[in-house]
C-alpha cells in the first residue's frame, strides 16, 4: 500500500473514531470516560519499550472505536496471527456492543470479546492462553469513573493471567486524579505489580495524560 493511501485510510478512520466516541459518549458519559478518543502520540507512549511481535498473546482492554488497537495491529506483521498461520492472539475486550462491532469492522485482524475485562482469564482461556503466560496487556479503561470494586477485580484477574515479566499499561488524565478512585488505582497497582512507572505527560492529548508502566 502507498503511503498516499495508508495516509487516507488513517485519515478516514480517525473520523470514524472520533464521530463513533462522541456517539457513545453522549449516550454514557460515565461509561466512555471522554469524548475524544485517545491520541496516537498517547497510544505511542502506551507501548513505548515493548516489543509487539516478540509476544505470543495481547490483549487490549477498551479499546473504544479502535484507535489504539490499529496503531498496534500495524506493529504485529502478517503471519503473526494465529488466523495467518503464526502463533498469536490479539484479543481486544469491548463491553459496549457497539464500539466492540465498530473495533470488528474496522480491525478484522483482531479477536474481539464483547465482555467485561474483569472476564480476562476466562476470555484468555477461549483461545487457548493459560493463566500465567500472556505477554502483554494495553487498556483504555475509564479507571476514576469505575466504582473500586471493579477496578481490584479486574487488577487482580489481569495480574493473575499476566506471565512472569509480562507487561501492563494503562493511562490516567492529570484531572483525573482529583477523583479518589484514581488513588485506589495507583494503590493496586503498586499491591499488584513488582515494578510501577510514571511516564511523562502527553500534553498533546485530549485531555492531557500519562502512562502507568507495570510490570509482573
Amino acid at each position: 500500500m502507498t503511503t498516499s493511501h495508508t495516509t487516507l485510510r488513517s485519515s478516514a478512520e480517525s473520523r470514524r473514531a472520533r464521530a463513533a466516541f462522541v456517539r457513545e459518549f453522549l449516550r454514557n458519559p460515565a461509561a466512555t470516560a471522554s469524548v475524544v478518543p485517545s491520541s496516537r502520540k498517547l497510544t505511542e507512549r502506551m507501548i513505548e519499550g515493548v516489543d509487539l511481535a516478540a509476544c505470543r498473546a495481547i490483549v487490549e482492554f477498551g479499546p473504544g472505536s479502535g484507535v489504539m488497537t490499529g496503531v498496534m495491529l500495524d506493529r504485529l506483521p502478517r503471519g503473526w496471527m494465529a488466523s495467518e498461520g503464526g502463533q498469536g492472539r490479539f484479543i481486544a475486550v469491548e463491553f459496549n456492543p457497539r464500539m466492540a462491532e465498530t473495533v470488528a469492522r474496522e480491525h478484522p485482524r483482531a479477536i474481539v470479546a464483547t465482555e467485561s475485562a474483569a472476564d480476562i482469564e476466562r476470555i484468555c482461556a477461549s483461545q487457548g492462553i493459560t493463566p500465567g503466560t500472556l505477554d502483554v496487556v494495553i487498556s483504555g479503561l475509564g479507571w476514576a469513573s469505575f466504582p473500586p470494586e471493579l477496578t481490584t477485580q479486574i487488577l487482580e484477574a489481569t495480574a493473575r493471567t499476566l506471565r512472569p515479566g509480562g507487561h501492563f499499561r494503562t493511562f490516567a488524565y492529570h484531572i483525573g486524579l482529583l477523583k479518589k478512585n484514581a488513588w485506589h488505582l495507583r494503590s493496586e497497582l503498586r499491591r499488584l505489580f513488582g515494578s510501577v512507572e510514571m511516564s511523562r505527560g502527553v500534553w498533546a492529548n485530549l485531555p492531557p495524560a500519562f502512562v502507568y508502566r507495570c510490570a509482573k
